[in-house]
């Protein structure tokens, strides 16, 4: 398995009653996107985020999240955040509401 379901399913969960919100398959796991720009997703059993270059480099001071490295490169816009950094409902929706505000601050695809 590419990603964890269960966390998928948390995700998902997250997302739900949220307007303009698509579900993609991508980097060997799911994306989530707001009106066409990738917000957040969910890669083995951790998840990533896309914050933008201030908000990637100011959570990046937070607890559980490591820079976003998928290709080797770490990505200035983007963070992977561990699994203890979204144990609590609260604290994962408090990550998704900030890569949607992100994504959504981005013109419509």
């Amino acid at each position: 398995m590419a990603y964890d379901e269960d966390v998928a399913d948390r995700l998902r969960e997250a997302m739900k009653r949220r307007r303009g919100i698509t579900e993609k398959k991508m980097f060997g796991g799911i994306a989530f996107m707001a009106n066409g720009h990738m917000a957040c997703g969910v890669v083995k059993d951790f998840l990533c985020f896309r914050l933008g270059e201030e908000g990637a480099a100011e959570a990046l001071g937070e607890p559980h999240t490591r820079p976003m490295d998928f290709t080797g490169k770490p990505l200035k816009t983007m963070i992977y955040l561990d699994p203890p950094g979204f144990k609590k409902d609260a604290d994962l929706k408090a990550w998704v509401d900030r890569a949607l505000t992100f994504a959504r601050s981005l013109p419509p695809k």
